[in-house]
């Protein structure tokens, strides 16, 4: 019997349009239950799918860092979120929980 071979998945290589990638990081922040940390991955994961390289320049961020900023292993500062979802043509809006 072959053995199967498997590849890791890269939601990024799926998110094709800006309104999947908005659909991505609505879900993601429905979903992080207050985690920052899962927030800026969700937002890595978009960054790479419209390409770092440009995010990073639109940012006024260098790639190392905004790299860094995006790993989900630390939660980046707002305004250094706020600079990216900027960059993404991305923005964020309130909604009262009642």
């Amino acid at each position: 019997m072959p053995k199967t071979k498997t590849t890791r998945y890269d939601v990024s290589e799926h998110l094709q349009s800006p309104e999947e990638m908005a659909a991505y990081l609505e879900a993601c922040i429905e979903e992080a239950d207050g985690d920052a940390a899962f927030i800026a991955k969700a937002l890595g994961d978009i960054a790479r799918a419209k390409g770092m390289t440009q995010v990073a320049r639109d940012a006024g961020l260098s790639r190392e860092s905004l790299y860094k900023a995006l790993s989900g292993e630390r939660s980046p500062g707002f305004d250094t979120i706020l600079k990216v979802m900027k960059a993404l043509d991305l923005k964020i809006h309130a909604e009262a929980v009642a």
